[in-house]
């Protein structure tokens, strides 16, 4: 087990990459613990829950809202949870970002942890102290900056996970080696059939990495208000898309990186060959690069996007594989390159 930790102003996180749940207990108090997760977890791992009142909510996008949010609050009444409880939520990102916003809002917060399950989650959801729901089918639109006290990684449940969910995580990790680090760009291309097959020695090193520049980033700019907005490179358009299409986040971001570098491309930041081979590498990861997409309810989802400040858009570009760049675009320009992709 290696363990990486974020300090920020909302407190200090500890990752635990490949810690097994089994001791999990060994990280929480002795107050009255309480956990949130969802159908499918429960399901597949409840039998090895550490011995606690357990929350259980659906799975799905469409039960990120304050209505799930709302009847977690009355669950935690009945179970009369007060300060000292500890919330505990096993499960993927969506079960993270749920818990830790009802934590940091019940009776103005109490402490919570998690443990990660999905690749997606390990390596991005559960990491860095974003903790909100989506409202009016947007994305994240009502949320905090909180930081779990931890973050559970364990590699063993990621086995549980269909294909096209395992695809999802490795979207996030390219992004990461994108805008931060070429060596590990090039490991992704070189293990990808190791990592692919959830080598342990490959896939604990590439969540390591992904969560180690994650950290590094927040830790510098926990609220984004500068560098942590590079880690929403791919996201700008790819909220939009995930929102219009209603496909998975990892693939609407593997087409948000898509269309990020062909702007990069564009601007003179990135060559013709180091786009091709971004491109190459989320074909590879299983991840798409066209889709079939509507121009107007985009652009429609992009001017309610949060990236948006006034009639200005923060948006990153690549400035080579490896290096990130933040622009503000004006919103006629991000309209004007929505126009040159269709």
């Amino acid at each position: 087990m290696k363990k990486i930790q974020i300090k920020g102003r909302t407190g200090a996180s500890a990752i635990l990459v490949n810690e097994s749940m089994q001791n999990i207990a060994r990280y929480l108090p002795d107050e009255h613990v309480i956990i949130v997760t969802d159908d499918i977890v429960r399901r597949f791992y409840g039998n090895a829950f550490p011995s606690a009142d357990v929350i259980q909510i659906g799975s799905g996008e469409n039960i990120k809202t304050l209505d799930t949010v709302a009847d977690i609050y009355d669950r935690l009444i009945r179970l009369k949870a007060d300060r000292t409880t500890f919330l505990l939520g096993i499960g993927g990102g969506i079960v993270c970002d749920i818990a830790g916003f009802v934590a940091s809002t019940y009776m103005r917060g109490i402490r919570f942890g998690y443990v990660a399950t999905t690749l997606l989650s390990q390596v991005d959801a559960s990491v860095g102290g974003k903790n909100g729901v989506n409202f009016g089918g947007y994305k994240n639109m009502v949320g905090v900056f909180n930081q779990p006290e931890f973050v559970a990684c364990d590699m063993s449940l990621l086995a549980t996970l269909p294909e096209k969910e395992i695809s999802c995580g490795f979207a996030e990790i390219i992004k990461h080696a994108a805008i931060a680090d070429s060596d590990m760009f090039a490991y992704l291309e070189t293990h990808h059939e190791k990592a692919l097959s959830l080598e342990l020695t490959v896939i604990e090193k590439l969540v390591y990495d992904s969560v180690a520049i994650k950290a590094a980033v927040v830790g510098k700019d926990e609220k984004e208000k500068g560098e942590r907005r590079k880690l929403n490179f791919g996201h700008t358009f790819g909220h939009a898309i995930e929102k219009t299409t209603g496909i998975s986040h990892g693939e609407a971001v593997s087409l948000g990186m898509v269309m990020a570098a062909a702007i990069s491309v564009q601007k003179g930041l990135l060559s013709p060959a180091e786009e091709i081979k971004l491109c190459g590498l989320l074909k590879t990861y299983r991840l798409p690069l066209r889709w079939q997409l509507n121009k107007a309810s985009l652009w429609d989802a992009l001017q309610k996007d949060k990236k948006r400040e006034s009639e200005r858009m923060h948006f990153v570009l690549l400035k080579g594989l490896g290096k990130a760049v933040i622009e503000q675009l004006p919103m006629n320009a991000v309209k004007g390159y929505l126009d040159w992709f269709f």
